[in-house]
């Protein structure tokens, strides 16, 4: 299963683009982490960061981060507040808990003797 991502934070960076040179273009993404599929809905801890340059629109990976942009980052991380951990069933989950919970009800009567067939 593919991990999908929903935007926490976007920050325009005062930096130097590594590629352009240019000193308005950078964009940092914080992006938080979350798994969904027709059981259950969950966010998790996993956050990425990516960043962008408007003005040459080319992707800034780590590797050509100078050290003022990796002291930015590592504030801006500090700064972003992460959604908590959480875990959500989805309606066909309840009722697959609800149907199992009645066929071991009605099992359990069954073999003890109260409903007889």
């Amino acid at each position: 299963m593919e991990q999908q991502y929903f935007t926490l934070k976007e920050v325009q960076l005062n930096n130097n683009c590594p590629e352009c040179y240019s000193n308005d273009g950078l964009q940092l993404t914080f992006r938080q982490g979350f798994k969904e599929n027709a059981l259950y809905k969950a966010i998790t801890n996993n956050v990425i960061n990516e960043m962008h340059c408007n003005t040459c629109h080319t992707d800034i990976f780590p590797v050509r981060w100078t050290d003022d942009i990796e002291q930015v980052v590592a504030y801006q991380q500090r700064a972003v507040q992460h959604k908590p951990q959480s875990f959500k069933l989805k309606q066909l989950a309840w009722f697959i808990i609800i149907a199992d919970a009645i066929l071991i009800v009605v099992v359990l009567l069954f073999v003890s003797g109260v409903i007889k067939l």
